[in-house]
């Protein structure tokens, strides 16, 4: 279902940040044909932002809210510039995975520097004040409604099986709102012996379990994007979703999604965490994820301080190492072969990932 609403906010970002500086010096080239994608570093929420050759763009989550810094809060701020670094100047597509705070929290404050065409989501929330957090989740999901009331942006809700309209790059919703899709894509469908010993969690009732899981594909390369889809939701997606070049780690690498069922099954070359220094990167994560039979990169947005360095991936490979806070992102150049480049612009270095 689409709804139109009013929408009129110019563009006024100032990006005399640090992210800012260090995203214009950091660019890194990439072929005129290429997908990029750019992770970017919202203290362990989400926010990745799809850019195709043609310029249409979709961004998945705002990352928190920032009441200490109104008029240069962090989290919007720091995906504003990364906005500019990659030439967007309006976000075609904005996706909330969900309405915990992390994920939508930074939407007000986002859309006052940046413009959005169109919002996607699962539809009203249901989550209530008794549940942990249940609060916040109420209040970030009422900031958002406000803002669709003020837009004359599409709002789009859309769940498992749909397509979203997007031309540059396929994308198929395959959970939302607590269901998952019924059949196997074409590329799943494949017996998985890991289901048979994977542990089993219980259902944890929130909108985690709600959030839009999200199969992205360009030319030859599948990434994989389940947002915070808890563990107990997994066992329906496991056998029908196929192999992947790219995993988006479940819930920030935290030990509440992420089976190795789950792993065994989407079997990635790639896998990048959008953690923190204190949340997410979970060691059994890390574990279960290095135990990929086909992993190639393990990539991380901070180190995870309360884990040891081997349950780190190297630090080359890390965008933000402990100390001052420097709000470095990652990004990937995804080509229409599918091959695939991760820059680090902490370090300025790039790895090549043949196409298989």
């Amino acid at each position: 279902m689409r709804i139109l609403k009013g929408w009129s906010l110019g563009l006024a970002i100032s990006l005399a940040m640090v992210a800012g500086a260090q995203a214009q010096s950091a660019k890194p080239a990439a072929g005129k044909g290429d997908l990029r994608v750019y992770f970017v570093d919202v203290e362990g929420g989400q926010s990745t932002l799809f850019v195709a050759p043609s310029g249409e763009s979709m961004l998945v989550d705002t990352g928190s809210p920032d009441s200490r810094n109104p008029n240069a809060p962090r989290d919007a701020s720091r995906i504003a510039a990364v906005c500019k670094l990659a030439g967007v100047t309006k976000i075609d597509n904005l996706v909330i995975t969900h309405y915990h705070s992390d994920h939508v929290g930074g939407l007000p404050q986002l859309v006052a520097l940046v413009p959005v065409g169109r919002f996607i989501d699962h539809g009203p929330n249901t989550e209530g004040a008794e549940v942990q957090g249940g609060s916040s989740t109420i209040a970030g999901y009422e900031a958002y409604q406000k803002v669709l009331s003020g837009s004359k942006a599409d709002q789009l809700t859309v769940h498992p099986g749909d397509v979203l309209p997007i031309k540059a790059f396929h994308v198929e919703v395959v959970s939302g709102k607590g269901d998952v899709i019924a059949k196997p894509l074409a590329a799943g469908g494949q017996p998985n012996p890991a289901c048979k010993t994977s542990p089993v969690k219980d259902p944890e009732g929130d909108e985690n379990e709600r959030s839009l899981g999200m199969v992205i594909t360009f030319g030859k390369t599948r990434i994989l994007d389940l947002g915070d889809l808890t563990w107990a939701k997994e066992p329906g997606l496991v056998n029908k979703l196929g192999k992947f070049d790219v995993y988006v780690a479940s819930h920030h690498g935290l030990d509440r999604s992420g089976s190795p069922a789950l792993v065994d099954a989407v079997a990635p070359r790639i896998a990048v965490i959008d953690n923190s220094g204190r949340k997410g990167a979970a060691a059994s994560t890390v574990d279960t994820i290095r135990g990929s039979s086909r992993l190639e990169g393990l990539w991380q947005l901070h180190t995870a301080e309360g884990n040891d360095a081997a349950h780190n991936t190297d630090e080359s490979h890390i965008a933000n190492l402990p100390g001052p806070d420097a709000g470095n992102y990652l990004e990937l150049s995804v080509h229409p072969s599918g091959a695939i480049s991760v820059t680090n612009p902490r370090t300025g270095n790039t790895v090549d990932y043949p196409a298989k």
